[in-house]
């Protein structure tokens, strides 16, 4: 009998979790070995659980998944690492692909799909949703810096410069000098408009 691949499910809304869980247990070569809700809950698992391949959520209550899965190919260099989310915008897929992720799906994805694109990764390749990988090529290169374009998501929604340091984890100085930076990049006017840019450019 064919050893199955071994999963690690990082998802922090619990419906989805389960659901993606259930969907991979049909499947008889795929094993999801360990579940996670955050970032924290996932250090600790792979602390301790060999994985084969991790399916990740791009947007987590303590992090997001690109970061995830930079310190999944340093704690377990054999493992892939799979985004899946319902932010599909070019600007992500680029990030992620520059961290060394293999595998971007929507969450819209079908059973069929999801399975194939998890043994393509247990086997050493990649997995790109086509109409994403398509977008992202029209868009451009964005010029924004990773933790820029997380700040400038997070001020996306009129958030005072005090919660966005919040909950970027940084201090309110230095999330000033990334709207700045941003700003100067997009060649908005101001913070706002620059998030408008962004997000419409599918930087963010």
């Amino acid at each position: 009998m064919t050893t199955p691949i071994r999963i690690l499910l990082v998802e922090d809304e619990t419906l989805i979790r389960e659901a993606l869980a259930s969907l991979l247990a049909l499947e008889e070569d795929l094993e999801v070995v360990a579940r996670a809700g955050s970032v924290a809950e996932a250090h600790a698992v792979l602390r301790g659980t060999p994985v084969d391949v991790a399916l990740l959520d791009l947007q987590l209550p303590d992090g997001n998944g690109i970061d995830l899965a930079v310190h999944l190919s340093e704690v377990q260099p054999q493992a892939a690492s799979l985004i899946i989310t319902s932010h599909g915008r070019p600007g992500y897929l680029k990030r992620a692909l520059e961290a060394g992720v293999r595998g971007f799906l929507p969450k819209t994805v079908g059973r069929r799909a999801l399975g194939e694109a998890v043994r393509t990764l247990a086997e050493g390749g990649r997995y790109v949703d086509q109409a994403l990988a398509a977008d992202a090529l029209a868009a451009g290169a964005s010029p924004l810096s990773a933790r820029e374009a997380d700040v400038l998501e997070l001020s996306a929604d009129a958030a005072p410069v005090e919660e966005i340091a919040q909950r970027a984890h940084l201090s309110p100085g230095t999330v000033r000098n990334y709207l700045s930076a941003a700003v100067t990049k997009t060649g908005a006017a101001n913070r706002h408009e620059a998030a408008r840019i962004a997000r419409a450019k599918g930087w963010i």
